[in-house]
């Protein structure tokens, strides 16, 4: 089997796009989301490029919710991953990123402290 790369293109109105390189026939590709195989994705043969397909995943708006949702698109014949992509809605993961980069900063600090004075009392 040909070696397939898949190339994001963009996400437009709830669909997320790309490219797959190296297919001969339109190959068999399903989209897993939480160990859920998701319907509704297409391939197109891109005009006048051999061996390339268009992909389209609409992006159900009932499987999203607050948090990360990843998208896996894999070879239905081989199940080997072509690609993913990744969604992350509401405010809640960018109040946890942020709580944890300050207990980053504080244990730092810390650290930085620790050693200042680790170095004073071994130098005299």
């Amino acid at each position: 089997m040909a070696d397939l790369i898949l190339t994001k293109t963009r996400i437009r109105a709830g669909v997320w796009e790309g490219v797959l390189t190296g297919a001969g026939a339109a190959p068999a590709v399903q989209v897993i989301l939480q160990d859920t195989v998701l319907d509704g994705i297409t391939l197109t043969p891109v005009e006048g490029r051999a061996g390339e397909h268009a992909v389209r995943v609409p992006i159900p708006s009932d499987v999203l919710s607050e948090g990360v949702q990843t998208f896996i698109l894999r070879d239905q014949v081989s199940g080997e991953k072509l690609g993913h992509f990744t969604v992350i809605t509401g405010v809640a993961l960018e109040d946890d990123i942020r709580a944890e980069i300050d207990l980053l900063r504080a244990e730092l600090d810390m650290l930085k402290r620790a050693f200042r004075r680790h170095c004073l009392e071994t130098m005299g």
